[in-house]
């Protein structure tokens, strides 16, 4: 058995080729890929690939790359992409649908009537990836050429907004990953197709992806182990992100293949030889290293290119565990082991699933040369990564130790984002955790647990539980003890991958504040000053107070009249505990430890403390300000509308600016809808004769109440901020609803109260600009 190689990408296009002609390719291609599907999956519903190809080759007619090329050639490769990692048919039927909703329009109740709720699903975390901007297509925001600035400024500018805008991409992609781990699958596979076709970028968007590619997706594919979309990545980022590097090392990996080619082939030979006297079936290969790898090695050891020794390996492929530890014992007969260099990660595999035997031994040539040794179900796996064990996604047996890992990592990816308070600091935790060195350690139970090396055994406590952590007083590693600053590092020798580590705790113990200095993690940083801010409350209470009370007499200076005769009541106990659960917290001494720490602006607290100015005297308005649907303001055609009654249907709310239609029912005047709400397609279809069109105008001075549907990432003093939005902007909350959900995100019924849809609008546009939020709409 032996998997196939990625085909090479198909050259772009030549100019002037016909539609047709291109279709037909492109049919050529879906077939391949269909057979290869039929491969891996006999049972698989071919025909769902078909028609997801035609729809999408229909709805993108006519749209070309900047490549030239016809746009359908774009999902089409992302699709052969995926059949290369052997995904199923609903992965490949997304992959063609991935672009349709946010470049052709379509909707997404089309995609559900057409291919099902689950295609619909991963279209949709695709098109929100897209629209939230981790996409090709958008230009990096350029700064104003109208400001006289320097060179300096300018530069710290453009990577202060490379900053925000990775450290947003990755935000949204966590919350993905969250939710379908098969959403990053097909968005790696775009993003690889998009880095083959890069030339055609301006060489300014090349150098953005590549370092974009760098630094996210790769990383990204590493971690989730798919080995065949790393490397690919690795090296196309490289050539255009270091240009100058990767010509180097292309020149000088060229001139020595010849050699180092030869030496291979005679270890292989002799390898071959031995194991088939032996009797063990199994494929022996070279692993040629791509060049990013050789780059990142010379840069880190200061090495010339001629000091690699191990620019070459050997990997040999069986078919059971037992043959892997029997071809172990005959490399180390042929040839010389080199001391402590041995892993064993198929007895202690990695955090990714990667599972491998490797050896260095003395070559036939007596230089050092790499050996590695797998079953066929260990190589799916370090190719595939997260891709070869979605098995039980597609209806098959469930693997428990995969779920396990797959747990972990989502947790550690809510952590991250939940950790960090800013941009830079989201960016820097995620480089130490995310995209550092790696070490595996294990608890007395069996978990893997992968944390940055140079952790200590408080990071593993906090990565286990945070409560472990916070009564952690020892630890013990392989049975012996250890001091809790002993580092995970395999670099200095006191480590190796494998290890078993138990936490010794104590129901009285507390944290220490020395822990700061020696903790890894951000995580268990994050969770140790937490719990310092929890112990030192008072403080934080007394210096919430102090700040409500600056806030109040400055807002008091700017509007005397706006906070009444006595503005300290706001100031009280009573008031502030009024406002507290609006701030998702139990109490007003909570709101003011919460004020004294900053996790929550004074401003924000007295927004929603300070009373709604009194109606305009010319305005009509009802106590509050609310529309009264008695006074609404109408222009219905030729209906004499001051003799008709009015009132908004409470299944859409209109506002004024909508396009709304009035139907008239038997006996209640008037019902105002908005034209998309269902009701009003029901009655524009069985009952047109009762329908009229509105001019819904509205009356100056008056509110009207709307439903925003919001969801969020799930975190503490999330609705403080979401709150904070709409005192800003004026916009009064009238009733909350909450629905939290186990992928840590939040949805969000929220009533408020706008002029008009231009109101709306802004508000919306405000909300859907921050980090946290992934979709907010009117329901």
């Amino acid at each position: 058995m032996s998997l196939p190689a990625t085909p090479p990408p198909p050259p772009p296009l030549p100019s002037g080729v016909d539609y047709d002609a291109v279709i037909r390719d492109l049919d050529c291609r879906i077939e391949h890929a269909v057979q290869r599907l039929l491969e891996y999956r006999p049972e698989a519903d071919s025909e769902l690939v078909w028609r997801a190809y035609r729809f999408a080759r229909e709805k993108h007619k006519g749209q070309i790359r900047k490549s030239g090329e016809p746009y359908i050639v774009h999902p089409v490769e992302v699709c052969r992409i995926l059949v290369e990692l052997e995904m199923a048919e609903p992965v490949l039927a997304a992959s063609l649908l991935h672009d349709v909703v946010e470049d052709c329009g379509v909707e997404l109740s089309e995609l559900h009537a057409e291919f099902g709720p689950e295609i619909e699903r991963l279209v949709d975390g695709l098109t929100k990836l897209q629209i939230m901007g981790v996409d090709e297509g958008k230009e990096a925001d350029e700064p104003d050429s109208a400001e006289e600035v320097s060179p300096a400024v300018l530069a710290r500018r453009k990577k202060q907004a490379d900053t925000a805008k990775n450290a947003a991409n990755l935000r949204k992609i966590f919350v993905a990953m969250a939710k379908d781990l098969r959403i990053i699958i097909i968005k790696l596979a775009d993003r690889l197709h998009n880095m083959r076709t890069l030339s055609s970028l301006s060489p300014s968007r090349q150098l953005r992806m590549a370092n974009e590619t760098l630094q996210i997706f790769a990383p990204l594919a590493h971690r989730l182990g798919i080995w065949q979309l790393k490397w690919q990545l690795e090296d196309l980022a490289f050539k255009y992100a270091q240009p100058e590097a990767y010509a180097v090392v292309a020149q000088l990996v060229a001139r020595n293949r010849g050699e180092r080619q030869a030496e291979v082939d005679e270890a292989m030979d002799a390898l071959k030889a031995m194991l088939a006297a032996r009797g063990i079936e199994a494929d022996v290969k070279g692993r040629p290293k791509h060049l990013y790898s050789i780059h990142n090695k010379m840069q880190q050891h200061q090495l010339e290119f001629n000091d690699l020794f191990d620019l070459t390996a050997l990997r040999v492929i069986v078919h059971t565990r037992d043959e892997c530890y029997r071809v172990l014992a005959e490399v180390g007969a042929l040839w010389a082991p080199i001391p402590g260099m041995f892993s064993d990660y198929i007895a202690q595999s990695k955090g990714n699933l990667y599972q491998s035997l490797h050896t260095k031994v003395i070559g036939p040539s007596g230089r050092p040369l790499e050996v590695q040794i797998r079953t066929w179900e260990m190589h799916r796996t370090a190719e595939f990564g997260v891709a070869a064990h979605w098995q039980y996604k597609e209806g098959g047996r469930a693997n428990n130790e995969f779920e396990r890992r797959i747990s972990f990592l989502q947790q550690q990816l809510f952590d991250w984002h939940v950790d960090s308070k800013d941009h830079n600091e989201f960016m820097r935790n995620v480089s130490e955790d995310l995209f550092a060195d790696q070490v595996f350690v294990r608890t007395p139970g069996g978990d893997v647990i992968d944390l940055p090396a140079g952790s200590t055994p408080v990071d593993f406590a906090y990565r286990v539980h945070s409560k472990l952590g916070e009564h952690t007083v020892g630890a013990r590693v392989n049975g012996r003890m250890v001091p809790l600053t002993y580092s995970f590092d395999p670099a200095n020798k006191v480590f190796k991958n494998g290890d078993v580590v138990e936490i010794i705790t104590r129901p009285s113990a507390q944290p220490s504040r020395d822990w700061l200095a020696h903790v890894k993690t951000s995580h268990a940083r994050s969770r140790i000053r937490s719990y310092f801010r929890r112990v030192n409350q008072a403080e934080n209470v007394q210096r919430g107070r102090e700040a409500m009370e600056r806030e109040l007499t400055h807002q008091v200076e700017r509007d005397p009249k706006g906070w009444g005769e006595n503005p300290t009541a706001f100031l009280k106990d009573e008031a502030i505990r009024g406002t507290a659960a609006h701030f998702n917290v139990g109490s007003e001494v909570e709101l003011l430890a919460a004020i004294g720490y900053g996790t929550i602006a004074p401003i924000t607290v007295l927004t929603r403390l300070k009373p709604p100015p009194p109606p305009p005297k010319d305005a009509i308005s009802t106590s509050a300000g609310v529309a009264d649907d008695r006074k609404l303001q109408i222009r219905a055609g030729s209906l004499d509308a001051k003799n008709l009654m009015f009132r908004r249907s409470l299944c859409c709310l209109p506002i004024p600016g909508d396009d709304a239609i009035g139907y008239i029912t038997r006996g209640s005047g008037m019902a105002l809808h908005r034209r998309t709400c269902k009701n009003a397609a029901t009655f524009l279809r069985d009952e047109l004769e009762r329908c009229r069109p509105v001019e819904y105008v509205g009356n100056e001075g008056q509110v009207y109440k709307v439903v925003l549907r919001m969801e969020t990432i799930d975190r503490t003093g999330l609705l403080a901020d979401v709150s904070a939005v709409f005192g800003e902007n004026k916009t009064n909350i009238t009733a909350v609803k909450t629905n939290s959900h186990r992928n840590h995100t939040v949805t969000m019924e929220i009533s408020i109260e706008v002029r008009n849809t231009d109101h709306l609008t802004m508000i919306l546009d405000k909300v859907r600009g921050m980090p946290d939020v992934l979709e907010a709409d009117r329901t």
